[in-house]
């Protein structure tokens, strides 16, 4: 009986967990429907040893219900809440427990509306009730019963107001299955009548008299044992005992199956967080690392995008750097405009510095323009690997606020690397400005003064003898030049048209000199600055603010979609609620091998006494 009782009290429970869920049945995989339970009228019956019987409502724990009209009107009315005054038929079970010394452990279900239209009700066990003033061939108990159980194998039959037929008159056809048969045997029970219910005839004394009428009836006298409410639902706790043993291993196998898809959904749409602040600081923390790590994978080369930056370098920059109009500034007439400017009211008297270093400052200039171009479409590059990084990153997916306080972070980290970089690039080329590379000019000198072509010293004297010719006929004829130059209009410079073009060479050659360093070092300086910036620090701000934020601001920042909020929970709900009924199925299981062990052990133990 103890075995018994757990196994009846299991799915008890598990069907007070299913209510809690709203699993009714009728959608999907439904652990309501594969418990085994025993379809009539009433609710659930649970046996205890001593006491006051009561009753206990699902949707009013905690309230215990002495008086039984109290009982039926709490029905009426939690009726009227759930479907109004319209008097609908709802799918959600009003469930009522009674405690009572003097019951068996048994679970009965109402099935409002039901004794017109079938239903596929496979593990229920069918109470087909039937008064006995009226032809069971036409029952819409048994007419419904042999739809959804053809077999007969679920089906009780049940014959009410047996006290009630007329005078010479009989149901023994029906109660030993002559005039229908059923695989189980036909149960007569004796009801109050409206009087009795009038007097508050209480179940108990009810019984008593049912009990009586059976012992005492010449036509039922000798069916009494197998008569009556009593037996019937001891008849009916025994039969659902057995169904419930052989349905356990597909009820775990059903709650394993549901707990898997629920883990599933939980995953997809994130687990739930802890709402202390650590907790929330936590996740946080968590979510941003995710992030991190997802957006170094596109600048590593794990993912699409890192490799838009070397583009950058390797073909933006140097097409860049060709377009510079480095050959309209250096052209002979602008040459010799800045080179004539260059020396003021005083003419050069060795060779044009000036001239040459605003040339070199003026060409210089052009080179800011393609490094702070650089640094932006790098910097583009690594606000649209932010973006990226947080539509992929699946754990982000949950928060929108707390995406959005990420992209503006970043952002904001990304505008600072930004602004050194353009002070870097811009330094790089202010420094080739600043200081002149002086050895590259006076190898230009050098080699005018000694020709490579030269393997002697008499070479050398004779190239010096005809240097002073030509320096001496070239000072003349500047000289002329100079002497025959006179009007508003006349420059006073001492070159001429070839020796303008060898200056614009001469700084042609040495800007592209700087031309290549800077196409190695402005690279250089970006990467510094803003890559391997946002590689290993580009939330550290971020993390800096969020350490400082209260619970109240942390938990805006983890705010979700309220539809979404509501699913996670009754999802956690529902998965906590299987976890129970699992490891209350598995306890109670292994109180039966136990018990069995134990029996098993102790016939070993006789029968090798009894060998011994």
């Amino acid at each position: 009986m103890a075995t018994m009782e757990s196994l009846i009290g299991l799915v008890n429970r598990i069907q007070m967990a299913c209510t809690v869920l709203g699993d009714h049945g009728g959608e999907g995989m439904s652990l309501w429907e594969a418990l085994p339970t025993v379809a009539v009228v009433g609710g659930q019956l649970h046996k205890i040893e001593r006491g006051t019987e009561y009753a206990e409502f699902l949707h009013a724990p905690r309230k215990k219900f002495t008086d039984f009209a109290a009982v039926r009107k709490e029905i009426e009315d939690e009726t009227e809440r759930v479907t109004g005054r319209s008097k609908a038929i709802s799918n959600r079970p009003i469930h009522l427990s009674i405690y009572s010394p003097n019951v068996v452990n048994l679970t009965l279900i109402d099935l409002p509306g039901l004794t017109k239209v079938a239903v596929e009700v496979p593990n229920c066990i069918i109470l087909a009730i039937s008064p006995a003033n009226q032809d069971i061939a036409t029952s819409d108990a048994i007419k419904l019963a042999r739809e959804v159980d053809p077999t007969g194998e679920r089906t009780f039959g049940v014959v009410t107001k047996l006290d009630l037929m007329d005078k010479g008159t009989n149901c023994l056809d029906v109660l030993e299955g002559r005039s229908y048969r059923l695989q189980h045997p036909w149960v007569g029970i004796v009801n109050r009548s409206q009087a009795d219910i009038n007097k508050n005839v209480d179940m108990m004394a009810a019984r008593r008299k049912e009990q009586e009428y059976f012992e005492t009836s010449p036509d039922y006298g000798h069916l009494a044992p197998k008569m009556g409410s009593v037996y019937l639902a001891k008849l009916l706790s025994r039969h659902l005992e057995s169904v419930i043993r052989q349905k356990i291993p597909s009820i775990v196998a059903l709650i394993n199956k549901n707990i898997d898809d629920i883990n599933a959904e939980l995953d997809r749409i994130g687990r739930p967080i802890g709402t202390d602040g650590g907790a929330q600081l936590y996740t946080i923390l968590e979510l941003c690392r995710a992030f991190d790590r997802v957006f170094k994978e596109h600048l590593d080369g794990g993912r699409p995008g890192g490799d838009r930056i070397y583009g950058v370098f390797d073909h933006q920059l140097p097409a860049a750097l060709k377009k510079l109009p480095l050959d309209r500034h250096l052209s002979a007439s602008n040459v010799r405009k800045v080179v004539s400017e260059a020396d003021g009211y005083q003419p050069h008297l060795v060779a044009p510095e000036q001239g040459y270093r605003r040339l070199i400052d003026g060409s210089l200039g052009y080179f800011k323009g393609p490094a702070e171009a650089s640094v932006d479409a790098v910097h583009f590059i690594l606000k649209e690997l932010v973006r990226k990084s947080i539509a992929e990153t699946v754990e982000l997916k949950r928060f929108p606020s707390l995406q959005a306080d990420i992209a503006a972070a970043a952002n904001e980290s990304l505008e600072k690397f930004r602004d050194e970089s353009r002070k870097t690039v811009s330094r790089l080329v202010e420094m080739e400005s600043t200081y002149l590379t002086v050895d590259f000019f006076r190898k230009i000198h050098e080699s005018d003064r000694n020709p490579r072509d030269m393997s002697d010293k008499n070479s050398r004297d004779d190239k010096h003898s005809r240097d002073d010719k030509h320096s001496r006929d070239d000072k003349h004829s500047r000289d002329d030049k100079y002497s025959n130059r006179s009007g508003p209009n006349a420059a006073p410079d001492r070159y001429d048209d070839y020796h303008f073009r060898k200056i614009g060479s001469n700084v042609s050659a040495y800007i592209g000199m700087v031309s290549d360093t800077l196409r190695n070092t402005i690279p250089k300086a970006v990467v510094y600055c803003q890559v391997r910036e946002a590689r290993r620090s580009l939330l550290n701000l971020f993390y800096a603010q969020i350490g400082r934020k209260e619970k109240e601001q942390l938990g805006k920042m983890l705010d979700e979609d309220p539809s979404l909020m509501e699913k996670r929970e009754m999802l956690a709900k529902r998965l906590q609620l299987y976890k129970t009924s699992r490891d209350e199925i598995d306890s109670v299981a292994w109180k039966v091998i136990y018990r069995k062990c134990v029996i098993k052990d102790t016939v070993l133990f006789v029968l090798l006494t009894l060998l011994g």
